[in-house]
């Protein structure tokens, strides 16, 4: 593994950007190429060196571990650079300059991997389960790997031969002269969609493909805290993929459902309590509900209509952490539209006295004040 600093081999500064880091990178790379240099064994070092280099600094977790510990921090599990192979090297310079494999001349190919298509399902939750989090098992309809060919699409398994396209390597070359010389581009093969490999007596079940429509049960781990809107991925659970391969992913878009007495905002609730205008007078001790049962609250006598109570932590929790929001319980007082006679003549008694006529202190909160409270806590 060299010893020589990587951004020294790439000629950048240690505060260079994604930009210039990969634009120093194409220019060693093409210089260097094994294709242009064949036979020549320093070229070819520094190609991989390289390589070595910009694999490293252009992924922002290894160059932070490379800046914080040296070479030690970006040692790779395997020998030579960085633990990178020659199809490594090549498969992350063909990333860089796009498409399929680019060089100079000839070299060997890589085979496609089939993979399937993710999924995309629709999950409702209550406002209960959002508290805990919660396992859900649910039945999928998707493609799945044929049984009787293992999913290889040939009859038994062994119906195949070998593409005579691509002799194999699923894929084809073409060389285009340019200014730096003959550039080599490669291209899935047409014939054989990239398998290497043709089908000669197809499977019945599923007609050469590989994947025929089933159905599959699914159990997927809902995190507590999560919110109408989020998505959940469950790798491999997708559509199999055609003639063997990676299958796909399974994506869950989490649909809440409204809750009948309590209002989300964030990890917050908020619950619109009405008391009578006795309770608001004397005080009284009310019963409020959570999303796990019900909580007991004081109310002091002559509490305003407009006040808001704050329950620590019987929220919701956030997705991945220990932290809870809050209840918040808005009092309301009710005004009854219909009084008897002997309540009425009562009222108008009451009107009279000096302690039931408006006394503002001058640090009432108004509506929209209120509303911006309650709803940024």
């Amino acid at each position: 593994m060299s010893k020589r600093d990587f951004y020294e081999i790439l000629g950048v500064s240690r505060t260079a950007d994604d930009a210039e880091i990969k634009k120093a990178y194409r220019k060693l790379a093409i210089k260097h190429h094994p294709d242009k240099n064949q036979g020549d064994k320093a070229a070819e070092e520094k190609f991989k060196e390289a390589a070595e280099a910009y694999e490293t600094l252009s992924n922002a977790e290894k160059r932070q571990r490379y800046n914080q510990y040296g070479h030690a921090g970006a040692a790779g599990g395997r020998g030579g650079h960085g633990g990178m192979d020659m199809d490594d090297i090549f498969s992350q310079f063909s990333d860089v300059f796009g498409g399929g494999r680019s060089g100079f001349g000839g070299g060997q190919q890589r085979q496609r991997v089939n993979k399937g298509t993710n999924l995309r399902i629709k999950l409702k939750l209550n406002l209960s389960e959002i508290a805990t989090g919660i396992e859900k098992k649910i039945k999928v309809n998707k493609f799945v790997s044929c049984t009787p060919c293992s999913g290889m699409g040939a009859a038994n398994g062994k119906g195949f031969s070998t593409c005579n396209t691509c002799k194999g390597q699923g894929q084809v070359t073409r060389l285009v002269n340019t200014m730096l010389g003959q550039m080599q581009t490669t291209q899935t093969c047409p014939s054989c969609g990239g398998d290497g490999k043709m089908i000669t007596d197809k499977c019945k079940s599923c007609a050469g493909e590989g994947i025929v429509r089933g159905e599959e049960q699914i159990s997927i781990q809902v995190p507590a805290g999560v919110a109408d809107g989020m998505q959940l991925n469950v790798s491999g659970k997708g559509n199999a993929a055609a003639r063997g391969g990676v299958n796909g992913d399974l994506i869950v878009l989490i649909e809440e459902e409204v809750h009948q007495i309590l209002k989300r905002d964030g990890n917050n609730l908020i619950y619109e309590h009405y008391i009578s205008f006795a309770d608001a007078v004397l005080g009284s001790n009310i019963e409020v509900p959570t999303v796990d049962g019900k909580a007991s609250v004081k109310l002091d006598a002559g509490v305003q209509s407009g006040k808001i109570l704050r329950l620590r932590g019987k929220g919701l929790p956030e997705v991945q952490s220990y932290n809870k929001g809050d209840l918040l319980v808005n009092i309301n007082i009710w005004t009854p539209q219909e009084l008897n006679k002997e309540e009425k003549a009562m009222m108008e008694k009451l009107r009279t006295s000096e302690n039931f006529k408006p006394q503002p202190t001058g640090k009432e909160k108004g509506f929209f004040e209120r509303m911006k409270e309650m709803f940024n806590h």
